[in-house]
């Protein structure tokens, strides 16, 4: 029974850390939207939407790890 919960915590790692990835590189697109490009040029900082992706991206990737390596 032990093994398989450490198996268990290693596949939910992996699904974080991709989870973490996507949200990443899903907030790098969409910063190089039109609408943040003009949000950034007038506000000088990104727009919220993509601060919250990469934060949650940054969360999930962080946590991902931690359960990947615990053993």
């Amino acid at each position: 029974m032990v093994m398989g919960s450490e198996y268990t915590k290693k596949i939910m790692g992996l699904i974080l850390l991709i989870i973490g990835l996507g949200l990443a590189v899903w907030g790098y697109q969409l910063s190089d939207s039109v609408g943040s490009q003009i949000t950034q040029a007038v506000t000088g900082s990104d727009t919220d939407k993509v601060m919250i992706l990469y934060i949650a991206g940054a969360v999930s990737f962080v946590v991902g790890i931690y359960f990947y390596i615990k053993k």
